[in-house]
C-alpha cells in the first residue's frame, strides 16, 4: 500500500484548526450547523485552504456509503469479551444498514497488517479495540479513513474518537470492597501486556493501596491464561506474611488463582480472597462464585459503532445516546466517552482469617 505523505489529510486539517477529525468532516460536508460552533467551522475552512487540503476521493466516496462496512480489529478472538464487543457493533451497525467485519490482529496488540490490498479502499471506517494506538495505521492510508479507538489512551491516540470504560474506577470499586472487609495485605495477579487497560489497572491500585495507608501491594505478572495465573498466584502465595487477597486483572488469572488457593489446601474466601475483572461467563462457572468488576462489552461495541457512524454523518447514529450527539463537538483532538462499571460482589471475598492458615493443612 503506498501513499503520498505530502499530501495533507483531515487529520493535519484536525490539527492545524485545533478541533477532531469528527468536527473537520462535518464542516467539509456541510453537516456542521447544531454540531460544530460557526467559529470553528471557519477555522476548519481556512485550516483546508492554508494546508491545501483535498479529500481522498476514494475515501470521499466511502463517506457517501458505498461500501457501509466497518472494519472491528481485536487482539484475539479466544476471549469471550471481544465477542460481546463485536456483537454490540454489529447490533448498531446493522440498525443502520452496514456491516461489520471482524478481524484479529496477528500481532496481538501491536501493529495491524491490512487483510485487504487495501483497507482504504473496502471500508468506511475503522474500530479498533484495546490495541496501542498506532497499531491501526497500516489500515488507515494516508488518514483520511475514520478511526475509532476503544479501551485505549486517549491523550495518545489518533483517533476521530474514543469509546473506554471506567477501568480505574472498577479497579477502585475492589480495592474499597476488600479494604471494608478488613483486608490489609493485597497482591496484585498482573497481565504481563504492555497496553493501557492494564497499566491503568496496575497504577490505580498501587494508588488506591496507598491512599489507604497500606504496603504497596506484592506484585507477580502473569500471561493471560488459567496455567499462568495459577503460578504468579502461587508465587504470591507463599510470599512472607503470606497476602489475604489477590486481586486479578481478569477473570481467567481469577480462575488461576482459585487453582492455586487449592493446590495449597487453603480456602477460598475463608483463607484468601480472590478478585477478578470483565465477568466472563467463567465468573460464575466457578465455585466459590467470583467477585469482579462488570465490563459493559456490548455497550462500548455499541457505543464504537454510533461514534464512526456519526463521523460519517449517518442520520440518526446517535439517538440512542452514541457519541457526538448534540453540543459542539469541536472541542479537542477527539470525543472521548467513557462508560461506567460495576463491582458484581460474590461468593470469592470475604473478611481476611483471623489466623492465617498454613499452606498444605489447618
Amino acid at each position: 500500500m503506498t501513499t503520498d505523505r505530502s499530501r495533507p489529510t483531515s487529520r493535519d486539517v484536525a490539527r492545524a484548526a485545533g478541533v477532531s477529525q469528527a468536527a473537520v468532516s462535518l464542516v467539509l460536508r456541510d453537516k456542521w450547523r447544531g454540531r460544530v460552533s460557526p467559529g470553528k467551522a471557519e477555522a476548519v475552512r481556512a485550516a483546508a485552504r492554508e494546508l491545501g487540503y483535498r479529500p481522498n476521493p476514494a475515501a470521499r466516496s466511502l463517506r457517501l456509503g458505498r461500501t457501509r462496512t466497518a472494519l472491528l480489529v481485536v487482539p484475539a478472538l479466544t476471549n469471550e469479551f471481544f465477542a460481546r464487543l463485536h456483537a454490540g457493533t454489529a447490533r448498531v451497525a446493522a440498525e443502520h444498514g452496514f456491516g461489520v467485519v471482524l478481524y484479529p490482529s496477528p500481532e496481538g496488540i501491536g501493529p495491524a497488517r491490512d487483510p485487504f490490498d487495501s483497507a482504504s479502499a473496502a471500508l468506511d471506517g475503522v474500530i479498533a479495540s484495546s490495541m496501542a494506538s498506532e497499531a491501526p495505521a497500516a489500515l488507515r492510508a494516508d488518514g483520511d479513513l475514520p478511526l475509532v479507538m476503544l479501551d485505549s489512551e486517549p491523550e495518545r491516540t489518533q483517533a476521530a474518537a474514543t469509546v473506554n470504560l471506567d477501568i480505574a474506577d472498577g479497579m477502585r470499586q475492589v480495592v474499597a470492597h476488600l479494604l471494608d472487609l478488613g483486608h490489609r495485605r493485597l497482591a496484585h495477579i498482573a497481565a504481563a501486556v504492555d497496553s493501557w487497560t492494564f497499566e491503568v489497572r496496575a497504577r490505580t491500585l498501587a494508588e488506591a493501596v496507598r491512599a489507604a495507608g497500606c504496603a504497596p501491594p506484592l506484585t507477580r505478572p502473569s500471561a493471560l491464561t488459567v496455567a499462568d495465573g495459577t503460578r504468579a498466584a502461587l508465587e504470591a502465595l507463599a510470599a512472607d506474611p503470606r497476602p489475604t487477597a489477590l486481586v486479578c486483572d481478569d477473570d481467567l488469572l481469577a480462575a488461576g488463582a482459585c487453582k492455586a488457593a487449592r493446590r495449597l489446601g487453603l480456602r477460598v474466601p475463608e483463607d484468601v480472597s480472590v478478585t477478578g475483572f470483565d465477568d466472563l461467563s467463567l465468573a460464575t462457572a466457578l465455585e466459590p462464585e467470583l467477585t469482579t468488576v462488570r465490563l459493559p462489552a456490548e455497550e462500548a461495541g455499541a457505543a464504537g459503532m454510533r461514534a464512526l457512524l456519526a463521523v460519517l454523518g449517518v442520520e440518526g447514529a446517535g439517538d440512542r445516546g452514541g457519541v457526538g450527539t448534540g453540543g459542539d463537538v469541536s472541542g479537542g483532538p477527539a470525543e472521548v466517552t467513557t462508560l461506567p462499571v460495576a463491582l458484581a460482589v460474590r461468593g470469592s471475598t470475604a473478611p481476611p482469617p483471623r489466623t492465617p492458615a498454613r499452606p498444605g493443612g489447618r
